[in-house]
């Protein structure tokens, strides 16, 4: 009887972790829509390592390596140098200031939704200018 619960339950598991890679993908593919369309008939410009917060809405979060940040017309990139563990586009960020700018190697923490614990700090790269050719 315990050896058909245990199969049971790894096949069970086996199902789960199938289903996981499948949301995981969907994830990503939705991740890449939400970035095309905030993007869309948009040209890059320089990047730069600081932006003002002042006027400046966000960020959007579109996966775990990638913000965005508006301001007026102009929506700025933010390409995380590394992976930010269990950063999700239902989470909010806690951002590390340092004066009325934000800037590249900034600190910012993961608070996922419903949990009152900053998760690991994660730094910000570069920001790219993204505007509406005239």
């Amino acid at each position: 009887m315990q050896r058909l619960i245990l199969i049971g339950a790894l096949a069970l598991a086996g199902c789960a972790a199938s289903a996981d890679n499948r949301g995981s993908y969907g994830s990503q593919e939705r991740a890449e829509r939400d970035l095309a369309d905030a993007l869309k008939d948009r040209v890059a410009g320089t990047p730069t390592d600081c932006i003002s917060i002042t006027g400046t809405d966000g960020p959007q979060i579109i996966d775990s390596k990638t913000l965005l940040y508006r301001q007026g017309r102009r929506i700025w990139r933010n390409d995380l140098p590394t992976s930010c563990p269990g950063l999700d586009s239902g989470d909010t960020l806690i951002v590390e200031l340092h004066g009325a700018q934000l800037c590249r190697h900034d600190l910012v923490r993961v608070r996922e939704y419903g949990s009152s614990i900053p998760g690991p700090a994660c730094q910000l790269g570069s920001f790219t200018p993204y505007t509406k050719p005239k």
